[in-house]
C-alpha cells in the first residue's frame, strides 16, 4: 500500500514442505517506504507549487499521518539523485540547440547569520519562434555566487548563439578565441525597452513614484513597441520568412531609432536618466542589431525570464533554500518540472510515471522518459 509498510507473507504447504513468499513491493527509492505517486506529489507541491516542506509536514500531520519534514527531505534528496540522469540527457539537450536563452536569480540560502545570496542559472532551448522541430527545455544550475566561472563552466562546451542581458560575466564567452569557439552575443529588446518604459510610466507618475515624466522615453518607447508589432506577427514562421520580413520593415525602423537617439543623446547631460537608457543601447548597438541578419535569433530574452518567473514568486513562499546542497537539488528539480511544462505535459504525471519505472528502465534508452517523448507515447497508448 502506498505511503505506508508493506508486509510480505510466507506461505509454507503441509504436502510438499515448500515455502513461498510473494515478491517485495516496489519502491522507487531504496528501503523507502513512499510510492511514486506520493514522491511526485512531495516533489511538485515543494518545486511546482512552492510548499515547503514544514508545511506540508503540517498537513499531513492534520491528515494523521506522521512525515516529518526531515523525512521529507530525506525523500526529496533521493528523488533528485534517482532522476540526474534525466537531468544530464535535459542539459545535453539544451546545448545541442543553436541558440539558447540564458539568466539567473538570487536565491537566499540559509546560514548561521544573514542568508547568503545563492544564484539559480536557466538556459533555455526553445526553437519555437523560427519553427524549429526540436522541443523546448530549460536547464538550471545553482551556485554559491555571481561571478564569471559559473557562466563559462555551464557554457564550457557550447558554441553557438546566447540570448541574454548585458551582464559582465558573460564577456569572454564572446572572445573570437574562445575554445570550442565564440559565442555569438544577442542583447535583449525587452531589456532595453524597459529602462525607457520605467521613465514613462504615466501610471507611476499620478501615484507619485515618479517625480518627473520623460517626453523623450514615451517617444523611445513608441519606436520600440512598432518593432515588437512586427515580431509578433513573425513569431513561429521559418528562418527565412522571418528574414525577409526584418529586412523589409524591421530594418528602417531600427535605423531610424538609431538615428533618432543619436540626435537627441547629443541634446542631454550626460547624468540624464534618458541619456543613460539611449546609451544602454547605443553602446550595443552591433548585438542589438543582430537579429536582422539571423532569423533564429529572438528580439528577447523573455524565453529565460519566464523560466525563472516560478522561483521569484516561491522565494516569497518557502523564503530560503536550507543549504547548497538544497540549491543543487532544486537546480535539477527545477529543470525537469520547467520542461515538463514547457511541452505541455503534466509534471506531477509525469514524474509519477518516470519514478515507477527509471529502476527498471534500460539505461540505453532513458530518453524514452523525456518530457516529449513520454508525451508521444502515452498519446499512442491513449489511441
Amino acid at each position: 500500500m502506498e505511503g505506508g509498510a508493506a508486509r510480505c507473507e510466507k506461505f509454507t504447504c503441509r504436502e510438499c514442505e515448500r515455502i513461498s513468499q510473494t515478491p517485495a513491493p516496489f519502491h522507487a527509492l531504496p528501503r523507502g517506504f513512499a510510492g511514486p505517486s506520493l514522491l511526485a506529489m512531495i516533489l511538485f507541491e515543494k518545486y511546482g507549487q512552492h510548499q515547503p516542506l514544514n508545511r506540508q509536514s503540517e498537513r499531513y500531520t492534520r491528515e494523521g499521518i506522521d512525515l516529518s519534514v526531515s523525512t521529507l527531505a530525506d525523500q526529496v534528496g533521493g528523488c533528485a539523485a534517482l532522476l540526474r540522469p534525466i537531468y544530464e540527457l535535459i542539459h545535453a539537450h539544451v546545448f545541442a540547440g543553436a541558440r539558447v536563452h540564458g539568466d539567473e536569480t538570487t536565491v537566499p540560502v540559509l546560514a548561521k547569520h544573514p542568508c547568503r545570496k545563492g544564484r539559480l542559472w536557466t538556459y533555455v532551448r526553445d526553437d519555437k519562434p523560427f519553427a524549429g522541430p526540436a522541443p523546448p527545455a530549460a536547464v538550471f544550475f545553482y551556485s554559491r555566487d555571481r561571478t564569471a566561472e559559473h557562466p563559462e563552466r555551464h557554457l564550457a562546451g557550447y558554441a553557438g548563439i546566447l540570448q541574454a542581458d548585458a551582464y559582465a560575466g558573460f564577456n569572454r564567452l564572446y572572445d573570437a578565441n574562445r575554445e570550442p569557439g565564440p559565442i555569438i552575443q544577442a542583447s535583449c529588446w525587452a531589456h532595453g525597452r524597459r529602462k525607457f518604459f520605467e521613465l514613462a510610466d504615466v501610471a507611476a507618475k499620478a501615484r507619485g513614484a515618479l517625480s518627473v515624466l520623460a517626453p523623450l522615453a514615451v517617444e523611445a518607447v513608441k519606436h520600440i513597441d512598432a518593432i515588437f508589432d512586427i515580431e509578433r506577427e513573425i513569431n513561429g514562421r521559418s528562418i527565412e520568412e522571418r528574414l525577409t520580413v526584418r529586412r523589409e520593415r524591421v530594418t528602417p525602423l531600427v535605423a531610424e531609432l538609431e538615428s533618432w537617439m543619436r540626435a537627441q543623446r547629443a541634446k542631454l547631460s550626460r547624468h540624464s536618466d534618458v541619456g543613460k537608457a539611449m546609451d544602454y543601447m547605443l553602446k550595443r548597438r552591433d548585438t542589438f542589431a543582430r537579429f536582422l541578419a539571423d532569423g533564429r535569433i529572438c528580439l528577447t530574452n523573455n524565453a529565460a525570464e519566464r523560466a525563472l518567473r516560478g522561483i521569484a514568486l516561491g522565494r516569497k513562499s518557502w523564503l530560503f533554500a536550507g543549504s547548497d546542497r538544497g540549491g543543487e537539488r532544486a537546480a535539477v528539480m527545477y529543470t525537469l518540472l520547467q520542461t515538463a511544462r514547457l511541452n505541455d505535459v503534466d509534471p506531477q504525471a509525469w514524474l509519477a510515471d518516470v519514478l515507477a519505472r527509471i529502476n527498471d528502465h534500460n539505461i540505453q534508452r532513458l530518453d524514452q522518459l523525456l518530457p516529449w517523448n513520454w508525451k508521444t507515447d502515452t498519446a499512442k497508448l491513449a489511441a
